[in-house]
């Protein structure tokens, strides 16, 4: 009979590449894992992995075995699923992993409210985008993802995972208090197409802030932004902009209304935003503790005024 813990091994070295990442992942050591794996092989009768400089490569058998362990795996989960479900009390560890903006304003008070309600669950926070994330959640290494989406860039489609959308989040425009722009009534719209000539900080190249800035400025304002500063930090790019140095799109919640010497402004040329989501795995969705987590972040977003 082939053991599930081994199974998982083959598994996890399919996903992660590397006997080392598996090692990493499952706190084992690598030689552990070699180990077993070895006796995976025997147990099996077929040759598993090969060797390929310093790293190792599935064969064909393997890649049989994986396909039949992923459905063994997910299986067995959902029954731990059910029999926890059974417990009905939140207990064990629940890892939520979130960006900077929503750690800050939902996953931490959540982890606050876990602490009175579910005392049997230790919650961990870890600082993540959703790029690493999601992958990592459906590899099971964590428990709950909070990710934004911006608009016009989905996010992909992982299997295994569902998705719980908690809110639309507006983007606003940030302005130096000091600028023609930012004069007059706090509840009128700026035209995009003043900004033409200013200076803009984003994201480094790549990043789904850095895109929603440059397609704003190209479709709603005709013009190719100059990026002048770039960070992935929302603290940093209010603080150049309240020195005016810069000007940029922030979401709502960085707080850019609120910082010292900005100000934030929406479109004239037509409405910018984001959507926050939560994210569990689906073999888990029926978990106390999952449920808990998921809860707490829902009540964190509805004391802020999400619907």
């Amino acid at each position: 009979m082939l053991d599930l813990r081994r199974l998982r091994l083959l598994h996890e070295l399919h996903e992660r590449g590397t006997i080392a990442a598996v090692a990493d992942a499952l706190r084992f050591t690598p030689s552990a894992v070699s180990q077993q794996l070895a006796t995976l092989e025997r147990e099996t009768g077929v040759k598993l992995i090969r060797r390929e400089g310093r790293g190792v490569r599935l064969t064909d058998q393997a890649l049989v075995l994986v396909g039949h362990a992923a459905a063994l795996l997910q299986q067995a989960e959902r029954a731990e699923a059910d029999l926890a479900a059974a417990a009905g009390e939140p207990a064990g560890r629940g890892r939520i992993a979130a960006f900077q903006s929503v750690a800050l304003n939902i996953a931490t008070p959540a982890i606050a409210r876990l602490a009175r309600t579910a005392p049997r669950l230790r919650t961990e926070l870890i600082a993540a985008e959703p790029e690493e994330s999601l992958p990592a959640l459906a590899l099971g290494d964590l428990d709950l993802v909070l990710a934004d989406e911006w608009v016009g860039q989905p996010l992909p489609r992982l299997p295994g995972l569902d998705r719980h959308d908690l809110h639309r989040e507006p983007v606003l425009l940030a302005l130096p208090a000091e600028h023609p722009a930012a004069q007059g009534d706090p509840a009128h719209p700026v035209e995009l197409r003043r900004l033409r000539d200013a200076a803009w900080v984003a994201a480094p190249p790549g990043g789904g802030w850095e895109s929603l800035i440059l397609r704003t400025c190209r479709e709603l304002g005709g013009f190719e932004p100059a990026i002048r500063h770039r960070t992935n930090d929302a603290l940093v790019a209010q603080r150049l902009v309240a020195h005016g140095q810069a000007v940029t799109l922030l979401p709502e919640l960085t707080g850019p209304a609120d910082h010292p010497g900005v100000v934030a402004r929406t479109l004239r040329e037509g409405a910018v935003h984001r959507t926050i989501l939560a994210a569990v795995r689906s073999a888990d969705a029926h978990r106390p503790s999952t449920r808990a987590l998921l809860a707490a972040v829902q009540d964190a977003g509805r004391a802020r005024g999400w619907s």
